[in-house]
Parts: C-alpha cells; structure tokens; sequence
C-alpha cells in the first residue's frame, strides 16, 4: 500500500494540468480506487483532490513570480479554462490574487510533494476479528450531515436528541441480528472523506435480509460480504476516532485486506452514564487485498 500511494504521488506529479486516473493506476497495483483514495486521505491528513489543488497552485505559483508567461497561459497549462478560475483557486490556496503575487513575490503557501513512509509503531494492539456475514438490512432514522474528523458531530447530536425516548426503544426491539444494538451507521461517504463532504448518517439497528421494515423508517440494503470489526474502549469519542484512524495508519497497510464500499457502522456495547466513556466496536466492510 505504501509503494502504491508513492506511485499514486508521482501520477499527480506528471498529470498536474489534467485529471488522474486513479482507478486505473489502482488496478495495476492490485487494489481499487475507492480503497486506494480512503488511505490517502486517512494517511496525508487531506483529500486527494485538495492535495492535487493544492500541488497545481504551488507549481503555478513559481510560473507567476518567474513572470515568463501571462496568467492565462498558466492557467490553462494547469487546467484552468479562465484567468477567473484559475484566479480563485490561487486565492484559496495562497490567501492572494495571482497579480499581487506576480508584482511582490508573495505570499505563498507551498505544499510540498508528499512522499509516504512505513513506520513501525503497534506498540497498543488492535482487538481485531474478521467476520463473514450474510446480507443484512440497516433500517433506522437517516439524514444527511457533514463530516467532522474530530470531536463530537452535533449535527449527528441534534438528530438523536431530536427522536423521543420511546423510539429508541421501538427500534432495539427490531434489531434480530449483528451488529447488535442501537447503530451509528454512515454511508455514501466520499472516497476522500474530505471534512465538510456530505454523508448519510442512519440511527438504528441490524435486521435480516428481507424482514419488514416499517413505513416510517429508512432502510439500507447491506449485501453480504466481510466486515473487520475493532473493539475500542476509552475516553468517548476520542478513543473510537483515535482507532479509526489507526485502521488507516497501522491495520491496513500490515494486514491483506482493503476497504470496500459500503456503510461504516458503530455499536455502543456499554457507556459511562453521561457518555464519558465507551466500549465500541467500528464495523468496516473489507475484501481481500
């Protein structure tokens, strides 16, 4: 995986006026697009797109300042159709427009060229089990909210808060199978899991495939397949964020599994009485890499 985000590094590098063909850099190394994205951005701290945007306007700013071409010859080499566009993604990334830059030389913000790294760490193991389960139905209450890495979602907060004690305990009563429980369940997630991207986040509860679902809840098909499920315990949220992340830093580059589509779903399995702490497990859906 380390060797194939380098090579998804230096495509950027030699496409950086054009798209990047990441599925088909992922084929050849044996992975999928979906899988190779999600580690990128778990790995670099930022999408893949932002990381592209954010390499064109380095390079594009040092044509400025050499002022060997005008602005709209380094537009379009950097794949801009006007000034105009290329001129607010130059403000967005150095805080100034291009022609200030070209008369003062600054400011600029440089992202350097990422080049990733394996280093040793598991120093705390990760209670890991691999799980092959049949198809299953996540039917709860859904809504659509930003995603926030760290901290506490309130807009995930507002939507629990929202539902009435006893609807709570309606859906525990129609959960039949694992994962067992009331579930944090987000889907349709952005392979580049930018912070502030859109996903659909669903409170509810397992059940087997094909059992009714009641007119006032919304459903997700799950297909069957496998799952890696990682039992956490800790200071909440913070231990089971800081395991999420640990999937992308330390599992799954020294495990022979990838990331699939599908939903990313949480059980609380015991809490403190104010939600201090918690024993959770994070499902995530995997294939064999």
């Amino acid at each position: 995986m380390i060797s194939a985000l380098n090579r998804l590094v230096d495509l950027v590098e030699e496409h950086l006026g054009e798209e990047c063909d990441v599925d088909a850099l992922a084929r050849s190394v044996g992975t999928t697009g979906y899988h190779l994205r999600r580690m990128f951005s778990s790995l670099a701290g930022m999408p893949l797109s932002e990381y592209v945007r954010r390499r064109r306007m380095t390079v594009a700013a040092a044509e400025v300042v050499r002022g060997e071409d005008d602005l709209l010859g380094i537009a379009v080499r950097h794949g801009y159709g006007s000034t105009e566009a290329f001129g607010r993604a130059f403000r967005a990334v150095h805080g100034a427009n291009p022609g200030d830059v070209r008369r003062d030389g600054g400011p600029l913000r440089t992202q350097p060229q990422l080049r990733f790294r394996l280093t040793v760490e598991g120093s705390v193991p990760m209670d890991t089990r691999i799980l092959d389960r049949p198809a299953f139905r996540l039917v709860g209450h859904a809504t659509r909210v930003p995603l926030i890495h760290h901290g506490v979602n309130p807009h995930i907060q507002d939507h629990i808060t929202a539902l009435p004690p006893e609807e709570h305990v309606r859906l525990k009563a129609l959960g039949d199978t694992e994962p067992a429980g009331l579930l944090q369940v987000s889907d349709d997630l952005d392979p580049d899991a930018a912070e502030g991207s859109e996903l659909t986040y669903l409170h509810g509860v397992a059940v087997t495939a094909g059992s009714p679902t009641p007119d006032d809840l919304d459903a997700i098909e799950v297909p069957a397949g496998r799952w890696a499920v990682f039992r956490t315990s800790g200071p909440y949220p913070q231990a089971l964020q800081t395991a999420w992340a640990a999937t992308a830093t330390e599992w799954f580059p020294s495990n022979p599994w990838r990331l699939r589509p599908g939903p990313s779903i949480v059980t609380v399995l015991d809490r403190a009485a104010d939600f201090s702490t918690a024993t959770c497990e994070l499902w995530l859906p995997v294939e064999p890499a």
